[in-house]
């Protein structure tokens, strides 16, 4: 499997239909060489590359309805409706152990894209890059605006990596991989839509000129990766894992029966494209 990519997209809660794909792969014990990811496939690709097999479930389904997790007291308190501190610290630390040593001493390269806030380009981190500080790079790669607060790290201040490179599939080309495995949360036919911004938005954000750069191109750049993504397919140098019908599971979700359904769409999806994905890997 030289030189073949597995791409994750970001998409808040529609992650969970990525985890499910992921739960498949890690039970047929299909691990890619390399892994890239942006926001949630950042964060569920961190748990496959650990062998965690369940813990993206448990992760994103069974603590959603934590106070810490997702509410309104976060946004009133923390000014963030995320709680980050939970999820990258509580979480992975204490609750919901995260394998480190697992992770570290994985072969698989693992690359995590983020967005410079001042510059708008998208910016990725790889082992080398972000050493033992995976949590805060994936932070950083979650940190939605308006939702959760900038990450300075490297001397950079970070944001979502979703805004400058949603799907980051020419990153993984550029490293050297002539064949990608894309895992989509969205279904074949949705295009993304231009994005209004509050007067609030442009003046809280006023010293960041790239993130506002970034995110005013946002669906322009999102469509045209699709597009590219879609030709590559064609050509046979891509094989797509996307949900099949439009999602009841928004951005922010804290049903637990919405997102349990659409973890199994994923694990099912994944299991009839089962043979597929095997001869694409060969």
């Amino acid at each position: 499997m030289d030189n073949i990519g597995l791409v994750l997209e970001g998409g808040g809660s529609r992650g969970v239909y990525t985890a499910g794909v992921l739960h498949h792969l890690m039970e047929e014990d299909i691990y890619l060489p390399y892994v890239i990811g942006v926001s949630a496939g950042a964060c569920n690709g961190s748990s496959y590359i650990s062998r965690q097999i369940d813990r993206n479930r448990a992760v994103n389904i069974d603590y959603i309805d934590h106070p810490d997790y997702l509410s309104l007291r976060n946004l009133i308190k923390k000014r963030q409706l995320f709680g980050m501190d939970f999820l990258f610290d509580s979480l992975p630390n204490q609750l919901e152990p995260f394998d480190f040593d697992s992770f570290y001493e994985a072969k698989e390269e693992f690359a995590v894209g983020v967005t410079d806030c001042m510059t708008g380009e998208p910016v990725f981190y790889k082992r080398k890059d972000y050493s033992k500080d995976i949590l805060t790079v994936i932070r950083a790669s979650s940190s939605l605006p308006l939702v959760a607060p900038v990450v300075p790290f490297d001397g950079r201040m970070l944001m979502d990596g979703g805004i400058s490179d949603p799907i980051p599939i020419k990153q993984s080309e550029q490293d050297g991989n002539h064949k990608n495995v894309v895992i989509l949360t969205r279904n074949r036919g949705y295009e993304k839509k231009p994005q209004s911004f509050s007067w609030y938005f442009r003046k809280k954000y006023k010293d960041y000129p790239g993130l506002l750069k970034a995110m005013e191109k946002r669906h322009a750049v999102y469509n045209e990766t699709l597009q590219y993504i879609f030709e590559e397919e064609k050509k046979g140098n891509v094989l797509i894992i996307q949900p099949t019908e439009k999602l009841e599971v928004g951005r922010i979700e804290r049903n637990k029966d919405k997102l349990t359904v659409l973890y199994n769409k994923g694990i099912v999806d994944a299991k009839k494209m089962s043979l597929e994905l095997k001869e694409f890997l060969s």
